[in-house]
């Protein structure tokens, strides 16, 4: 691979996050431009959570927050794909600040 094409799909990446091969193909299919890579990888990209919309999210968490002096409360329940996702530190904390916030 030239070392022209391994610093655009350093610099592509650099914007999107996408993935090495995601951004050589992009790179591929406009010709070099990085601009237009971009914007190859944006229609991927909703093209791909268009896919990834109808999927079934029956696992999560539900949390509760009660302010201080009992007057106001909040109850949410967010969901996942997974029992792994519902069990990680992040997820659990995305939603007790969520439901902090709300």
């Amino acid at each position: 691979m030239p070392a022209r094409t391994t610093q655009l799909i350093k610099e592509l990446r650099a914007r999107t996050s996408a993935g090495v091969m995601d951004c050589k193909k992009a790179l591929e299919e406009s010709k070099g431009d990085v601009d237009k890579a971009e914007s190859v990888l944006k229609e991927k990209g909703v093209a791909s959570a268009a896919k990834k919309a109808g999927r079934k999210t029956d696992q999560g968490l539900i949390d509760t927050y009660i302010h201080s002096g009992g007057r106001i409360g909040a109850m949410i329940e967010i969901n996942c794909e997974t029992d792994f996702v519902a069990r990680t530190d992040a997820f659990q904390g995305f939603v007790e600040e969520l439901a902090q916030h709300l």
